[in-house]
């Protein structure tokens, strides 16, 4: 199957060999699932996606060894959603070799400009803490937990888009409750977070089930606007789908085994 956008052909085939990897992907709502799904089916021709549902009205979707999810918006629905399907795989923490968080998102210029991916090298809750008298103050910092977990197979994923001719920023990928709409907030956060390409609001979320149940977590997105302020009328949500559906074509699917 061939995706266009912008009459450029977006994706090809990509030769795999099964037995794959198992994975979940994560996304926040069906658009994201859709635009994966198609991506997957792409690169792993497969009959399908199968209807799979899970407990608590969960659409999720079988796509030959790929798992996708729409979870919902924010860290606690994405962290409940994740939590759930891997319920679903029977507490047996070798049922899927990665989890990723996927979706589009804002970019942070100029490291990831419109329609790019970006891969994460990290997952960071952004403005999980305390604002305090000299600042604000991670909950890692006040001593109640952490707010970073680093990835898995950053460094390949990132090698596979590059080589294919997608654009793609690997750097921290930051996790936050309110979009940001000024340029205030947008410098506020990437004076806290240098080198951070993208927000998103479901990484850490996703990261956070992953790890109580023992699954590498990897964060894929496109990006769709600039963070920053608000303007809706610049935003390139159509290009970004195309992006996601190329990103998930072209993922070196048989490299994602569980690393150790």
């Amino acid at each position: 199957m061939a995706v266009r956008g912008r009459d450029q052909e977006l994706t090809r085939p990509v030769p795999v060999s099964l037995p794959l990897p198992r994975l979940l992907v994560v996304t926040a709502v069906a658009p994201e699932a859709a635009a994966v799904l198609r991506g997957v089916q792409t690169a792993i021709p497969h009959s399908g996606p199968v209807p799979h549902p899970l407990p608590g009205g969960y659409a999720m979707e079988r796509c030959g060894p790929v798992d996708v999810l729409a979870a919902g918006v924010g860290p606690a629905a994405a962290a409940a959603g994740t939590a759930t399907a891997l319920t679903q795989a029977g507490y047996d923490p070798t049922h899927y070799d990665l989890v990723v968080s996927a979706g589009i998102a804002g970019g942070f210029a100029p490291l990831a400009p419109l329609g790019c991916a970006v891969v994460a090298e990290a997952i960071v809750a952004a403005d999980l803490g305390a604002q305090t008298p000299d600042g604000f103050a991670t909950v890692t910092e006040l001593g109640f937990g952490r707010v970073r977990h680093e990835t898995a197979h950053a460094a390949p994923v990132a090698a596979a888009l590059r080589a294919a001719g997608l654009l793609t920023a690997v750097g921290p990928v930051l996790t936050v409750s309110t979009v940001t709409g000024s340029a205030a907030r947008a410098a506020e956060l990437t004076g806290r977070h240098p080198g951070a390409v993208a927000e998103a609001m479901e990484g850490f979320g996703v990261a956070e089930a992953a790890a109580a149940h023992g699954v590498p977590v990897l964060e894929l997105r496109t990006v769709s606007n600039a963070v920053g302020p608000r303007d809706r009328a610049a935003w390139r949500i159509g290009e970004a789908f195309a992006a996601l559906e190329r990103a998930f074509a072209l993922l070196p699917y048989s490299r994602l085994r569980r690393e150790g």
